[in-house]
This record gives structure tokens, C-alpha cells and sequence, in this order.
């Protein structure tokens, strides 16, 4: 059906793997949006992102926020839940929320990288000893200022 995201996946069946396996890899193939904080407000079991990267899918990860299945927005948690219970790595966290998450909504042109020509919306860290930290501190606000297109619009947290 050529669809750019397929999301939630909490209940992959084998068939589901294979068929999304064949797909991984393809020019325009499916982005596997993994939703960890919609699963654990739901009770469900973790998408098992593992075992899709290791089935060569691309993923994205997202908060999937809204007030039925996910009323958190924190994607300081999402990268942190999707190491910690998905047992992906750090970098493989934050490139499914960024580069991964412009892709699964065809914005890959616009965002989800720093690159000459993109919007320029940024987060930048206070001093951190390494990506790694990023989901080990996920209850710490590590959060120095924002940009938005360019500009600062908060240094304030």
C-alpha cells in the first residue's frame, strides 16, 4: 500500500516480520514507528525494535501524545524507554527520533538532520559526558536552550 509509517506494532506476528524483513531496505520502504510510552500507559508489551533493526526496518520512535494512550509528550522518556526496555542503542534512539521520525512523515527534506538547507530546530544539551547519558538521566532536564527555525526561542529551563 506503499505507506510511509506503519506504528505501534506492539503485536508483530513472525508472518508480520517477514513481511516487513522483505521490505526493509527498499527505496521508499516503510518507516516502523515504535511507540514506547503509548505501550507502557497501555499496559502492553515493549515494540520489539530489536529484533526489527536486526531484521534490517528502518525505525522511528515517537511519543504518540494525546490524552487516550499516551498523555506524555517527553521524548527525553521515548529515547530512554526505547533503550532501556526496547534495548536499542543510544544512537539508534535518537536517530529514530530525529532523522527516522522526518522520514516516516516525508519531512526528511525539511528536518531531522543539521544540514545546510534544513530548518534549523535544535536542542542543545548542557555539558553531557557522552549520548549515553541522554537515556540513562532520562528523569534530569538536560535541556540548555531551544531553536526554532534558526532562532533561540528559550534558554530558559
Amino acid at each position: 500500500m506503499k505507506g510511509l509509517s506503519l506504528d505501534h506494532l506492539e503485536t508483530l506476528t513472525e508472518k508480520d516480520f517477514q513481511l516487513l524483513s522483505s521490505a526493509a531496505g527498499k527505496i521508499n520502504g516503510p518507516v516502523c514507528t515504535l511507540l514506547p510510552t503509548a505501550a507502557f500507559f497501555l499496559g502492553m508489551p515493549p515494540q520489539p525494535a530489536r529484533k526489527l533493526i536486526d531484521a534490517g526496518c528502518a525505525i522511528a520512535i515517537a511519543s504518540d501524545y494525546n490524552p487516550g494512550s499516551s498523555p506524555s509528550g517527553n521524548m527525553n522518556l521515548v529515547v530512554a524507554m526505547s533503550c532501556i526496555q526496547m534495548k536499542m542503542l543510544p544512537e539508534e534512539a535518537i536517530n529514530a527520533a530525529t532523522i527516522n521520525g522526518a522520514y516516516a512523515m516525508d519531512l526528511q527534506n525539511e528536518t531531522g538532520s543539521i544540514t545546510v538547507g534544513k530548518k534549523a530546530n535544535l536542542i542543545f544539551t548542557k555539558p553531557i559526558p557522552s549520548l549515553a547519558y541522554l537515556p540513562y538521566s532520562f528523569g534530569t532536564n538536560l535541556i540548555d536552550k531551544v531553536m526554532i527555525k534558526g532562532e533561540v526561542v528559550s534558554d530558559e529551563y
